[in-house]
């Protein structure tokens, strides 16, 4: 028997509260991810750092893990499309392409009211469609709300009802509602179903095709 395979059976014999002093040993002299040497402190520091977040600066966080989430669960797992890399500050998230050509997908994640799943008043769900960051352009404009056609695929990320960071609904971009001022623009607040239906999918290829098919349309309210 190994040396590493010897510790490993003692340590199925100790007890948790022996398992953690192991653990917090061996956490002196390794490191859990290559953040903790860029920001000169260790994982438990900043965990700890976010756990004392406002909720604007965890819904952030949450926005990061779930775009991470979507590559992991979903981008990787597509058969027979590239995930094409890209720069710049653009209105999707991802961009993929096959054989027919390229598709671009904005993340959202399912907004939450005091850490509880938010319900519109048809009892669906709601996503945020706009930008976090505000600012004008140079014709004074603001540029946080998002236009329609500036993306092609809306993913909503349901981790906060389901608790699963696999779970996601897609909508088409251009059927999103329009803001009630300006046509033009993604109203912030939209609807996003619970299950499947004519607007919304659970399967990406589905809204891929839903796209592809040029249909016009608008979802339920």
């Amino acid at each position: 028997m190994s040396k590493k395979d010897e510790v490993i059976r003692l340590l199925e014999t100790c007890s948790d509260a022996e398992r953690k002093e192991v653990f917090q040993y061996l956490r002196k002299t390794n490191s859990i991810h290559k953040i903790e040497d860029d920001l000169g402190t260790r994982a438990e520091v900043i965990l700890e750092a976010i756990n004392r977040a406002n909720d604007i600066t965890l819904r952030g966080i949450r926005g990061i893990i779930t775009e991470l989430a979507f590559l992991n669960e979903v981008i990787n797992k597509l058969k027979g499309w590239n995930n094409i890399l890209f720069s710049g500050d653009l209105a999707y998230d991802f961009l993929i392409e096959d054989a027919s050509g390229r598709v671009n997908i904005q993340v959202k994640m399912q907004r939450t009211l005091k850490g509880l799943p938010l319900e519109g008043p048809t009892g669906k769900w709601v996503a945020e469609t706009q930008r976090t960051r505000t600012g004008k352009n140079k014709a004074g404009q603001a540029t946080r709300p998002y236009q329609f056609g500036e993306f092609d695929i809306l993913a909503v990320s349901l981790q906060p009802s389901t608790r699963d960071w696999s779970k996601f609904m897609y909508t088409v971009g251009n059927w999103l509602l329009p803001r009630p001022n300006d046509s033009n623009l993604l109203k912030v607040m939209q609807p996003v179903a619970k299950v499947p239906n004519d607007d919304w999918t659970d399967d990406l290829n589905v809204c891929i095709n839903w796209f592809r098919s040029n249909t016009t349309k608008t979802i339920t309210p």
